[in-house]
């Protein structure tokens, strides 16, 4: 008897993150520019633990309990963290071995609103493959929750919901009636052609250049630069790869 597939569905933005909440959830938070590629990079990097906080007060605070903290808003590096959001920041000399605070403008937020759900983990270009090959062997709905911007639809986020989609409906295993599922599927399958070019077209990338911050867009592009996953586990960020806890 065949077994039941599981269900697949996407969230567009955090402004309707409560039609799709379920407990029995695995959740991807995807935030391509900037936050999940740089949770990502951190891990590869060797970091000890993040700990993500929602607000600039808790950031502040932890600042004078003396952790590092990398928090911005805007994309501007707030005035008392140690640096800002760019996975540039997040180089082995800073992070390695250490435990650093983040806070960011929409990605943070999407992880403490998704810790209600059966796992929560952390989604980008540079970790897809691991990340498709670990929720194709788990036994759970998956929901990929883009962070967008300000509640706003993302395309950079939506295309990568797209591509870890396409590989967990490949596998045989999930099936979607999620119209979301089907666009950001649709988007990858325009994007993947040139990945980078595509990117372009993404409006968070005109807010960075704005502001100098884009030198890091193709990185946030790259596939399969990390083979680690970070998951939220009590209030922190850890990783894991082949899903077992990474030592």
């Amino acid at each position: 008897m065949n077994k039941k597939k599981r269900q697949l569905e996407v969230c567009l933005t955090p402004a309707i993150y409560d039609k799709h909440a379920n407990n029995e959830n695995i959740v991807v938070v995807i935030d391509v520019l900037r936050a999940t590629s740089s949770i990502c990079t951190a891990f590869a990097n060797g970091v000890r633990q993040i700990i993500p906080v929602a607000t600039v007060e808790e950031a502040r605070q932890k600042k004078e309990e003396g952790y590092t903290v990398a928090s911005e808003r805007d994309g501007y590096v707030l005035d008392f963290a140690d640096f800002g959001n760019s996975p540039f920041n997040f180089s082995g000399d800073k992070v390695k071995d250490k435990d650093i605070v983040y806070s960011t403008t929409n990605g943070t937020r999407c992880i403490h609103m998704a810790s209600h759900s059966k796992e929560v983990l952390i989604g980008s270009f540079l970790n897809l493959s691991a990340l498709a090959g670990y929720l194709i062997e788990q036994d759970a709905p998956v929901l990929l929750f883009c962070a967008s911007w300000k509640d706003r639809f993302s395309l950079e986020d939506t295309v990568c919901a797209g591509a870890l989609a396409e590989r967990l409906l490949a596998s045989g295993k999930y099936e979607s009636i999620c119209d979301a599922v089907t666009a950001s599927s649709d988007l990858w399958s325009i994007a993947k052609c040139d990945l980078n070019q595509y990117s372009l077209k993404a409006a968070q990338k005109g807010r960075l250049a704005s502001k100098g911050l884009d030198d890091c867009i193709e990185f946030c592009h790259q596939l399969d630069f990390t083979d680690l996953i970070p998951y939220y586990s009590d209030g922190r960020l850890l990783s894991k790869a082949n899903g077992t806890n990474k030592k």
